[in-house]
């Protein structure tokens, strides 16, 4: 009982309830500026629902509204939340510069060449 208690109080899985909330609640005003958006086409275009267009009998609309739609979900994804996101973390949480790692054999090389400009060779 102590290893579940443990695991429902850790603070990853409080954030991920918090995240799934959030996340529900922002796909709604996703949805509704995808609607909106696809009204604003409707109106350029002439229909913003795709759903009925069968060109030579193959049912296509469907797809093609819902790619609309994931695109218009990506871009909204992208640009209001990881662009956003990864901005933050790197202001916050900089990277530490990369250690320059070395080969063994060209340090070897360079301690002979040394040997030998110093006289000491062979």
């Amino acid at each position: 009982m102590k290893g579940f208690k443990d695991f429902v109080m850790r603070g990853n899985l409080i954030e991920l309830a918090v995240a799934f909330v959030i996340g529900a609640a922002f796909a709604t005003v996703v949805e509704a500026f995808t609607t909106m958006f696809m009204d604003v086409l409707g109106k350029l275009g002439g229909t913003p629902d795709f759903s009925n267009w069968a060109p030579g009998g193959v049912h296509v609309g469907v797809f093609i509204t819902a790619l609309i739609s994931f695109l218009i979900i990506a871009f909204v994804v992208y640009f209001f939340v990881v662009k956003p996101y990864t901005a933050a973390y790197e202001r916050f949480f900089p990277k530490e510069p990369e250690a320059e790692t070395v080969d063994p054999n060209t340090e070897l090389l360079k301690e002979i060449r040394d040997e030998l400009r110093a006289g000491r060779g062979v």
